[in-house]
């Protein structure tokens, strides 16, 4: 591992870097993986954007290559056009990805506004492009309180509906003020040692996929239609 990825929490004898040629045979890509990771909140010292900065170091020691997008200053769901700055760039990070992870604090029982707006603004379609289909996903959420998984629930949702491959494991990090030093890193525990599982996962699931998207995505039904008539269903305005 790089000296240049600070991770202390790691025994590091038992880390394991996934191993692209285990999990992607013959002319599949051998570039890192590209991942981006969003965060649901909008603090100074926010805990879900901690926490993806420690999967970004995560996925990077694992050779990936990572984004994270601030949502500071991207406006709400058809306020303003899709030119706009801030909602140009999460587009062309979502085209650009391989995979992502969503992390949301639980505000009153659920994923927060500003989580939801950011996967609002990613189109189920750009023309004839998808920007999500087919792609792998991650989802965590931190929680104020005691553990709940609300967010993390809802999220599974969303991805689903997105149309993207979200990996079984996932996480949920309670009290999660406590979970992180005076520097800003998370301490080792339990919930940390799930980070780790989660992002090797995702690195994973993403190795086994890209490469492969065109095959996986392609439906019978979609093969009935013309391509006009494809064109027409999915790029139809929401109502």
């Amino acid at each position: 591992m790089s000296a240049s990825h600070d991770l202390p929490n790691i025994d590091r004898p038992l880390f394991r870097i996934p191993d692209p040629e285990a999990l992607a045979g013959g002319a599949a890509p051998r570039h890192p993986p590209r991942i981006l990771l969003l965060y649901g909140s909008l603090r100074a010292r926010s805990f879900s954007r901690l926490a993806v900065e420690e999967a970004a170091r995560l996925l990077e020691a694992m050779g990936a290559e990572t984004r994270i997008f601030d949502p500071r200053g991207l406006p709400l769901p058809d306020a303003e056009e899709a030119s706009h700055p801030k909602v140009a760039e999460l587009r062309e990070l979502a085209a650009w990805a391989e995979g992502m992870v969503w992390c949301s604090p639980e505000r009153h029982g659920a994923m927060t506004g500003i989580m939801k707006a950011q996967i609002d603004w990613i189109p189920l379609s750009l023309g004839a492009v998808r920007p999500t289909q087919g792609k792998t996903l991650a989802v965590m959420q931190v929680c104020g309180g005691s553990q709940s998984f609300n967010s993390v629930n809802q999220l599974r949702v969303l991805g689903r509906w997105m149309r993207m491959l979200t990996i079984p494991n996932q996480s949920s990090v309670p009290k999660a003020y406590l979970e992180f030093d005076e520097h800003d890193r998370m301490r080792p525990s339990p919930y940390y040692d799930r980070i780790v599982d989660v992002m090797e996962e995702l690195v994973k699931f993403t190795w086994l996929v890209r490469g492969r998207t065109d095959v996986l995505t392609d439906r019978y039904s979609e093969r009935k239609e013309s391509a006009e008539a494809l064109s027409a269903r999915v790029n139809q305005r929401a109502i």
